[in-house]
């Protein structure tokens, strides 16, 4: 589990195709200083497991993971090179406060850069929404991009052709995550909101509010 607030920006080191997986090696001194095998780390938000850990010749701590085919083919991860930057999130810790909102690391799509809009004190950037995502979102809601915990800012109506959302970035996350270099075309990850998840899939299977229950109000001694 994880919070979408993003600790250091990670670098890919190596990728290695294994049959029809991916092996990534990223740089991430903070998130390895007390990882652990087995430990998860939230790599652009696509959770990964650790099962290797080294350091650069520059002594930068690395790990390294396994991506499966499932995350390649829902998430952008395909699109990474070595040289590539990442947004790194360790697992949360339940004695931490919960600045963002629940992440799961598990990517539900893609969405692309439409356009940039700078502002005075933040930049609007506005995205693609596909129509299987599109349920999920909604104005002020909470949306993951790229691991990112971001709040929906604008949102298309329901009969505009091409649907698109966006989202309102401070200064703060434009520097310490990967999102402030972003260029229109680029693809993000996506995850929505998990109550959202779990209403879509209650109304798909036509599953309703329960039927009332009727109280009898009794005497108490």
């Amino acid at each position: 589990m994880f919070t979408g607030l993003i600790e250091e920006i990670g670098e890919i080191i190596a990728i290695e195709p294994v049959a029809d997986s991916l092996r990534l090696t990223i740089a991430g001194p903070l998130v390895t200083s007390d990882a652990t095998h087995g430990a998860s780390i939230a790599v652009s938000g696509v959770c990964l497991t650790v099962i290797d850990q080294g350091t650069t010749p520059d002594g930068r701590g690395t790990f390294t993971a396994d991506v499966m085919a499932q995350s390649i083919r829902m998430s952008a991860i395909g699109d990474l090179t070595t040289g590539s930057t990442v947004n790194l999130e360790r697992a949360v810790r339940v004695d931490t406060r919960l600045g963002g909102h629940i992440v799961q690391g598990h990517v539900d799509g893609t969405a692309t850069l439409l356009s940039t809009t700078p502002a005075e004190a933040w930049r609007v950037l506005r995205f693609t929404l596909s129509s299987e995502l599109a349920p999920l979102l909604v104005d002020k809601g909470s949306v993951t991009l790229s691991g990112v915990s971001l709040t929906v800012s604008a949102i298309s109506a329901p009969e505009e052709p091409n649907a698109w959302f966006e989202v309102s970035l401070i200064p703060e996350t434009l520097t310490a995550t990967i999102l402030g270099g972003l260029t229109p075309g680029d693809r993000v990850n996506v995850e929505t909101d998990i109550l959202a998840r779990h209403v879509a899939r209650m109304l798909r299977l036509g599953v309703g509010p329960a039927s009332p229950t009727t109280i009898t109000e009794g005497h108490h001694a």
